[in-house]
């Protein structure tokens, strides 16, 4: 066998694998900012979309698209997902309460930092109630306080908390609209016929075995059958589905 051949054979095709992927991610990028450039275009689209593939979203769809910065987030070794804890008073969670009343019940929990969550309708269900922890005024979707319900009582709780650490030097970005990534969803993931019941900004990473989380701006697009899609806010890549496991 000519060695030096199949080498450069070889070499030439890694350039051309490298040369193929930089067209379609600049032909993406190009598609992003013309898009962005045409808000009301992209919403003629979208209904189009919709429509073909008889797919329902919410009546609302956020609007809002600020400059944000990936952020690296460790764990608190003191409150971190384990063993349920049980709370003291174990009391009725009603989630149709009023946002006051809301507040003042969970503080009365003794759960630490409570006051520093929100809660998540979309992930809450069949006994468990989801609240992620907020920076700014966006939820780390992967940082929870988990009310655990029996017997018509939460009666006991998991919780993980992080700190944020202080920023590099990147520079903020402008994410893509909420319009952009249900673009890209129903163009090429979601099936005919789905049901979106929610759109919402937030913060997402992989967590693995670390104490440290690196996290990056997404939208999150949950579906009535409980799967949740990502959508990377700065340039529109998709993550596959995560199955709400509650």
């Amino acid at each position: 066998m000519d060695w030096g051949r199949a080498k450069t054979i070889l070499i030439l095709s890694f350039l051309l694998l490298n040369a193929v992927l930089g067209i379609q991610l600049w032909s993406s990028r190009s598609d992003l900012l013309d898009l962005e450039a045409n808000p009301s275009g992209a919403a003629e689209e979208i209904q189009r979309l919709l429509k073909s593939k008889n797919i329902q979203v919410p009546a609302e769809i956020p609007k809002d698209v600020p400059k944000l910065k990936e952020i690296v987030a460790k764990f608190d070794e003191n409150l971190t997902p384990g063993k349920p804890i049980p709370l003291q008073k174990p009391f009725k969670f009603d989630p149709l309460i009023t946002k006051g009343s809301f507040k003042d019940v969970l503080s009365k929990t003794g759960i630490p930092k409570i006051d520093m969550y929100q809660w998540d309708p979309m992930t809450s269900v069949n006994g468990t109630y989801i609240f992620h922890q907020m920076y700014g005024r966006l939820p780390m979707f992967e940082v929870q306080v988990e009310l655990q319900e029996k017997a018509g009582l939460v009666s006991t709780y998991r919780q993980g908390y992080v700190e944020v650490q202080p920023e590099g030097d990147q520079k903020e970005q402008k994410v893509i609209s909420a319009y952009i990534a249900l673009r890209s969803l129903i163009e090429n993931f979601l099936p005919q016929g789905a049901v979106i019941t929610g759109v919402q900004l937030g913060y997402h990473g992989q967590v693995y075995n670390s104490q440290t989380l690196n996290m990056w701006p997404s939208w999150r697009v949950s579906l009535s059958n409980g799967d949740s899609y990502f959508v990377h806010a700065f340039n529109g890549a998709v993550e596959e589905p995560q199955k709400n496991k509650k």
